[in-house]
């Protein structure tokens, strides 16, 4: 059975950086300073919900 309500979550800087379509470095760069901010730290990797990160490229918010 598959649970509908199930998190999809992208880990780590290199995953996140091929969703949004950047290089490691510019993804980096934009956790660090705040550009991304649905995108948490959990120990020593980076985490985000997907469709949170997708909803914010595609919305008028983005710019």
């Amino acid at each position: 059975m598959h649970d509908t309500n199930e998190i999809d979550l992208v880990w780590g800087v290199e995953a996140i950086s091929k969703l949004i379509g950047r290089t490691y470095r510019q993804t980096y760069y934009m956790i660090q300073s705040g550009h991304l901010p649905m995108v948490k730290q959990v120990g020593e990797r980076y985490v985000a919900n997907r469709q949170k990160l997708v909803e914010f490229f595609t919305t008028e918010n983005a710019a």
